[in-house]
């Protein structure tokens, strides 16, 4: 009998952190099919795993962690997918940097002159003039190609001038509701944001099927080694029910996939997919609305004003109240999950107005569609009560503080930035929250945003909010039996109990008892999917 043939499995001699809430110190676990079968001491799953003819294999975790592996409660799988097909300009830091990277990247790709070029993850904020780079620098990267770049927050981006003139944008051009086309001195700037950026975005012709087929082979590898098992696309429209239909023809997944259809221009993937149960690892989990944009960006949604804007500016909705209410009825009437971006405070009230205002009209019809509020990154501590009234579930992108924390210090002040992602808050509120990366803007690295929530530290080395902070099991709580909680799993994986998938990593260290400072240095070993090393 091979390794990966055998079916059963004892560990034993380890930390072993269930995520239960009653306090447990287990020091074996045995597992059959998949499914953990128990839960105890070396005597107890030894004796019920003798029952088996074909005996399991005994695993001597030798002092090291075995835990539940990771879920992903936001992010875009397809958008990772892609990104590594991109020229990457993360941590670029001029604009020659930027123009080198795109330049470099068509020569030693040999990438044949009117091919479209796609780089992903340039900030403005880290650039010397603090602003978004011009189609002229694009220009000069790549006079023969044309060129898009996104923002990290992939929420905004730049075209050089054979891209606008490929999607035919000009000045003239009709500008989406929730969206901006920069004009500077009668000239496209070649700058857009928000809606004007994602439509024309989708305009860009895709990579080849077969090299998308292959990036997403290759980063459920990459989730597996942060120790994710189920991730989310966190955004679908109907145009990729095709590529998804041949990853589950082709059998290409290994990892859970969840996916949210687009409320505007998704409704066809019901037809086609399955909501219930997983399909050969995917099924829909409901629907998906975006309120406003990135804080880094300063397309958050505000109620009071950017720090430094003479104008008074908040930023702007991206849908107006009449068509959120549509998309949250029709979740409602559906029994459908509905997911919505809000990183704004002004976003937020929004959206939680109109759950209210939805939930009372249909209070004695309601179903539990769990509402989740994405981002949630500046949500004001007195719309904490709402939240709970509502029953949202909110999810963090707490790695924010650390990327992103000294941008939201000049872009709201200390004392509205002290308040990003607050996990604290919601924790004494008694409100299910999780944690996620919104991968590709940053990789999803759950032990760094474990070490981001518990120290609230930015990069320059400030101490961004710490009433906020949440103990070390709180925040793995939040991506493992929180997240499947999220995504109405709780009673399939999440912690580790008799009657739940095997769905588990092994750390070098004991979170429990790491100084929370080096919580980002530990490291995961192996990540097992149903009782399966994938990892």
């Amino acid at each position: 009998m091979k390794k990966n043939d055998i079916s059963e499995l004892i560990f034993y001699n380890g930390n072993i952190l269930t995520m239960e809430e009653e306090k447990q110190n287990p020091s074996a676990v045995y597992i059959k099919d998949g499914i953990i079968q128990t839960v105890g001491t070396k005597e107890e799953v030894m004796a019920a795993a003798v029952t088996s003819p074909n005996g399991a294999e005994v695993i001597d975790l030798d002092g090291r962690t075995l835990m539940p592996s990771f879920i992903d409660s936001h992010g875009h799988f397809t958008g990772y997918a892609n990104s590594i097909l991109q020229v990457p300009l993360e941590e670029a830091t001029t604009l020659e940097e930027i123009s080198s990277r795109i330049s470099n990247y068509i020569k030693s790709n040999h990438i044949q002159p009117g091919t479209w070029v796609i780089g992903k993850g340039y900030d403005q904020n880290i650039l010397p003039q603090k602003r978004h780079p011009s189609k002229e620098v694009l220009d000069t990267a790549a006079p023969n190609h044309p060129v898009v770049i996104q923002h990290n927050s992939s929420h905004m981006g730049v075209l050089n001038s054979l891209a606008l003139s490929k999607l035919n944008l000009t000045v003239e051009s009709s500008c989406p509701q929730g969206g901006r086309i920069e004009i500077k001195d009668g000239e496209l700037t070649g700058y857009l944001e928000e809606a004007a950026f994602t439509s024309y975005l989708q305009k860009v012709p895709m990579p080849s099927i077969e090299d998308l087929m292959n990036s997403y082979v290759k980063i459920q590898d990459r989730y597996a080694a942060f120790g994710i098992t189920t991730v989310q696309e966190g955004l679908m429209p109907d145009a990729l029910g095709r590529l998804y239909q041949k990853l589950l023809d082709q059998k290409l997944l290994k990892l859970d996939v969840v996916g949210y259809a687009d409320c505007e221009k998704g409704q066809a993937l019901f037809q086609q997919f399955s909501e219930q149960e997983y399909d050969r690892h995917f099924r829909l989990g409901g629907y998906k609305t975006f309120l406003d944009g990135s804080p880094q960006g300063r397309t958050a949604w505000m109620r009071k004003p950017y720090a430094g804007s003479n104008d008074k500016y908040c930023a702007y909705p991206t849908i107006t109240k009449e068509k959120l209410y549509k998309q949250v009825l029709r979740a409602y009437e559906e029994g459908r999950q509905i997911l919505a971006h809000c990183n704004g405070d002004a976003a937020a009230e929004l959206y939680l107005n109109v759950l209210k205002e939805v939930q009372s009209e249909k209070k004695d019809t309601i179903k539990d569609i769990r509402p989740v509020m994405i981002h949630a990154q500046l949500l004001g501590k007195d719309q904490i009560p709402m939240v709970k009234e509502c029953d949202v579930i909110l999810s963090f992108f707490a790695a924010h503080v650390y990327h992103w924390g000294d941008v939201h210090i000049e872009n709201f002040g200390m004392e509205r930035a002290s308040g990003i992602s607050p996990a604290g808050s919601a924790k004494k509120a008694g409100i299910c929250y999780t944690f996620h990366q919104d991968a590709p803007v940053i990789e999803p690295n759950m032990l760094e945003t474990i070490w981001c929530a518990t120290n609230r530290i930015t990069k320059r080395g400030i101490l961004l909010g710490e009433d906020e902070r949440v103990s070390v099991l709180d925040a793995l709580k939040a991506v493992t039996i929180h997240a499947a909680r999220q995504y109405f799993e709780e009673k399939e994986k999440g912690s580790i109990k008799a009657g739940k998938r095997a769905d588990f990593i092994l750390l070098d260290q004991n979170p429990l008892e790491t100084p929370k400072e080096d919580l980002r240095k530990i490291q995961v070993l192996e990540t097992y999917k149903d009782g399966v090393k994938i990892y």
